[in-house]
């Protein structure tokens, strides 16, 4: 009997994709699931750093209390599902990239700020001597002022230096994140 599912090689995108999710780790990969469940739902070409920021949201209690109190973390969802809804069009059939890190084709669909902020994850955790955590990659998203999820959490009103403070673990942590940018 055959089976239906169909076989993939190691040159198929998927698998591809599969080896880099699994770089980041056991404990990033349903925030990396959820980013690219989000993208396809919202119509996304990339999974950007706002649908990154979204799912570790939704799936890190040490992320939300980055943000702070209660109306703040509603305030910033509410911003992110606005954008999943709508907000976003301007940015849908754009890469997102500020310039500071090169486009490279083929990225396993994130943007190229996107995949900079998982190597930049990988890095702080590695130099810690540990997993990557979703603080981690929190603090790489906020370290490029030009990254969607930067702006979305300016619009929610919230400075991304006073996150910083709450999720380094190695000092200079405030200007890693979102002072000077990459």
């Amino acid at each position: 009997m055959q089976s239906r599912i169909p076989r993939q090689s190691s040159q198929e995108p998927g698998a591809q994709r599969a080896d880099n999710d699994a770089r980041l780790g056991d404990a990033l990969a349903p925030v990396i699931g959820g980013a690219r469940r989000r993208a396809v739902r919202d119509g996304d070409r990339q999974v950007d750093t706002a649908h990154l920021l979204h799912s570790l949201l939704e799936s890190d209690p040490a992320v939300r209390a980055a943000f702070g109190d209660g109306p703040r973390i509603a305030r910033l969802l509410g911003y992110l599902v606005q954008r999943s809804i709508g907000y976003g069009l301007r940015w849908q059939g754009r890469v997102e990239d500020s310039g500071a890190v090169p486009v490279v084709a083929g990225a396993a669909g994130f943007s190229p700020l996107a995949s900079a902020s998982m190597d930049d994850a990988r890095e702080r955790a590695a130099a810690r001597g540990g997993q990557p955590r979703g603080t981690d990659l929190l603090a790489a998203i906020m370290a490029d002022p030009q990254a969607r999820a930067v702006e979305v959490v300016r619009r929610a009103g919230i400075d991304p230096r006073e996150v910083c403070p709450l999720i380094g673990d190695r000092p200079g942590v405030t200007e890693e994140c979102g002072e000077t940018g990459r």
